[in-house]
């Protein structure tokens, strides 16, 4: 096994991560620097990421969860706001980390792992995973405006992907919107309405690929089964 596949097993980062780490001169073997990316794991060898012990791999291990408002998606937050690892029980003893974010005020689905290039294999923006939000906004959406979102607006300087834009249900004052898109750009749906007059009220993700929240509760989180993991996998490299 290659070293920076070793660490991002570990849990200490992603493969990437973990090679730019190594060129830093942050990983040691056995007490010695490392100076090479492709060092090959030997049985016994000691490795230390920037002067802490590794210990051997953990396993594996995949989970989705509901993530609630008012919650933020890092592992610490500066203004001590509430953490989706707060809700992580202890019964979870690998160190999980989210697989990319949603804001504060957005709920929904999270998928959280270990797996550091199963992580950057779902969440890089190159290999265009789906993401579905079923948005409140105010007002009323014309059909002129549901077909610029679909074609792409411009945000913070670019125009967006092309995107799936549905109007699902009509209210008094504001309207119901399902929204899938294959970018992962910060607060993307909630600007892309905003390019075009309305504000989001609401906003949920609920389907990552083929994964959809399904009927799992607010805050409540579980694993992910094999066949949904390799779909997710299949999918990100096609």
């Amino acid at each position: 096994m290659r070293i920076q596949k070793y660490i991002a097993d570990a849990g200490i980062c992603s493969r990437r991560k973990a090679e730019e780490m190594i060129v830093k001169g942050l990983v040691k073997v056995n007490g010695e620097t490392l100076d090479e990316l492709g060092y090959q794991m030997q049985e016994n060898d000691v490795v230390e990421v920037d002067g802490q012990v590794i210990g051997a791999p953990e396993k594996k291990v995949y989970y989705m969860m509901y993530k609630p408002r008012g919650y933020v998606t890092t592992v610490k937050d500066q203004f001590d706001r509430p953490c989706v690892m707060d809700l992580i029980g202890d019964d979870i003893k690998e160190r999980i980390y989210p697989a990319g974010r949603l804001d504060y005020h957005t709920e929904g689905l999270l998928i959280l792992s270990n797996d550091g290039a199963f992580v950057n294999a779902i969440t890089h923006p190159k290999h265009h995973i789906e993401k579905k939000y079923l948005a409140v906004i105010n007002g009323k959406i014309s059909e002129e405006d549901v077909e610029k979102l679909k074609r792409g607006v411009v945000i913070d300087g670019r125009k967006t992907a092309p995107a799936k834009v549905f109007l699902s249900e009509i209210f008094k004052d504001k309207c119901l919107v399902e929204v899938t898109i294959s970018e992962g750009r910060n607060r993307q749906v909630r600007k892309m309405f905003e390019a075009v007059g309305h504000h989001v009220i609401e906003l949920k993700r609920v389907q990552i690929g083929p994964i959809d929240l399904g009927s799992l509760k607010e805050g409540r989180i579980r694993k992910l089964n094999p066949n949904e993991v390799q779909a997710l996998i299949s999918l990100a490299e096609k």
